[in-house]
């Protein structure tokens, strides 16, 4: 959905609202306080501009951003587009997309994203 040569940017398979992303790095890692500092500080260079795509095509109030570590042992930001704060609760029903719907969210994000010469 959104590359450079240091991050991806692809759709939460188990959403809380369309457009939910994960970014992640190409190295190695699994918690992200182990980036180094200038690493971690491009990562969310990257996630903004993957934001500022979200937010485009998904209005919302924010873009929310959640770093949590648990359950997949790889460094990773959660971006959730928002209206309130209870939609960044992920005990949450997750939304059931189908192959066609995550393409076309992926699609949609990819073409708004401004990032790709970053």
């Amino acid at each position: 959905m959104a590359e450079n040569d240091q991050f991806y940017a692809f759709l939460d398979i188990n959403p809380l609202a369309k457009g939910h992303t994960l970014v992640v790095p190409k190295c190695e890692v699994d918690y992200i306080f182990d980036l180094e500092d200038n690493e971690l500080a491009a990562m969310h260079v990257f996630a903004k501009s993957v934001a500022l795509a979200i937010q485009k095509v998904f209005p919302c109030k924010k873009v929310g951003e959640a770093v949590i570590g648990l359950e997949v042992p790889h460094a990773h930001i959660h971006l959730i587009p928002i209206q309130k704060e209870s939609d960044m609760i992920f005990s949450n029903p997750k939304l059931k997309l189908t192959n066609e719907e995550f393409v076309e969210v992926a699609t949609a994000i990819n073409q708004a994203w401004e990032g790709g010469d970053k």
